[in-house]
């Protein structure tokens, strides 16, 4: 069953497999496993960002196209939900028209970034689409009216997807885990009343589950493309470009199309960004550490597997969302010294975050999902021999 659903491409090593599984069970049943409303966004905005990831990685890792405007097709998308909201009203028809025409643009911004191909290449590819990243983001900027600016927009969302719409009148059961696992830990006999809760499901939980649709359609896709004979001579691209060209493949038209799908399925991911969210600003969606962060996720979790995108934008959203209460708890080692408290104060969070990602460069080169696999093939060599 699984081998059908990503075309075959296994995960090939058994840490992996059960950390993919560990992670899909924890999105599917987020709100009825967690009641902290923290972690219930956590999760939301873990989805959306792992379809961005590995829409990214089709280019980064498939064809090796360094794009530093990739996340123009995300503000297109997060912004064209909220500017139709705002001027056409909060209805599902507003959401599909913006929507509609964000794609639309992301598919004239993907053929112009495509076409960039037939002249530059390699680095200056990637100089140029920074160009046209920070040419974007200084129109936003300046467009005060129609985008707020650097204040953003809020999205006026439909009251069916709203959190006060309940779409249905009981409330229903929950188990939050983290506080099972601690109960069980300290008191095994109350553990299972403790956790119990429940919550009504609202239209922001509705929201939730479309995107998690969304971004599990959107994976799935990716893994039938770079199955197929079109992800076949990407790799043949990436490999060897004069070599796929003297075959007689189009090259161009390859890179162009590789843009095309990254970019649409990131506008969608850009869309369910602006209805979970409820806010759109450059800082959220346009950001040039945005775009950095996206590139580490596949780099940390390995280019060209798309494992590797789904693991590394998981790995980096908790890191990003607990590192600091971890240095709270560390400090609290040796409340006494202040050089203690110094260095590992919870707002030098990023500092530490830096740190993490170069040791994580140095140990796994080839990402976290190329260490699994490798220590997976010793394994079954060591068992053979």
């Amino acid at each position: 069953m699984m081998a059908t659903l990503v075309s075959g491409d296994l995960p090939r090593s058994r840490w992996l497999a059960g950390a993919l599984l560990l992670l899909l069970a924890c999105l599917a049943g987020g709100p009825f496993l967690f009641a902290d409303v923290r972690v219930f966004t956590l999760l939301g905005t873990m989805m959306i960002f792992i379809l961005v990831a590995t829409s990214y990685d089709l280019m980064l890792g498939y064809v090796h196209m360094v794009s530093f405007a990739h996340m123009l097709f995300f503000a297109l998308g997060a912004y064209g939900v909220a500017l139709a909201t705002h001027y056409l009203g909060p209805t599902l028809a507003a959401v599909a028209v913006g929507l509609g025409l964000a794609l639309l643009c992301s598919l004239l911004l993907a053929l112009v970034l495509g076409a960039l191909t037939l002249r530059v290449q390699a680095i200056f590819f990637a100089l140029a689409t920074l160009a046209v990243a920070f040419a974007c983001v200084q129109l936003v900027l300046q467009a005060y009216p129609l985008t707020g600016g650097v204040d953003g927009l809020r999205v006026r969302l439909p009251a069916v997807l709203g959190p006060g719409h309940r779409l249905f009148q009981d409330r229903l059961p929950g188990l939050d885990l983290p506080r099972l696992l601690r109960g069980l830990w300290l008191d095994p006999a109350a553990a299972w009343e403790q956790a119990r809760f429940s919550l009504y499901f609202t239209g922001r939980h509705l929201v939730y589950y479309a995107s998690f649709v969304l971004s599990l359609a959107g994976v799935l896709l990716l893994f039938r493309v770079v199955r197929s004979s079109f992800g076949r001579v990407l790799l043949a691209i990436r490999e060897n470009e004069f070599r796929a060209r003297a075959l007689g493949y189009r090259t161009v038209d390859y890179r162009i199309a590789a843009v095309v799908l990254a970019g649409l399925l990131t506008c969608i991911a850009g869309a369910a960004f602006a209805l979970f969210n409820r806010y759109v600003s450059p800082a959220t969606t346009l950001s040039f550490d945005l775009m950095v962060f996206i590139l580490l996720i596949c780099v940390i979790g390995g280019m060209g597997t798309l494992y590797g995108a789904v693991l590394g934008a998981a790995v980096f959203l908790l890191a990003q969302g607990y590192l600091q209460d971890v240095l709270t708890i560390v400090v609290g080692v040796a409340p006494g010294s202040h050089l203690w408290g110094a260095l590992f104060a919870p707002q030098r969070w990023l500092l530490w975050l830096g740190v993490l990602f170069v040791l994580c460069v140095y140990w796994f080169p080839d990402g976290i999902v190329g260490r699994l696999r490798a220590a997976a093939r010793q394994g079954t060599t060591r068992q053979e021999g």
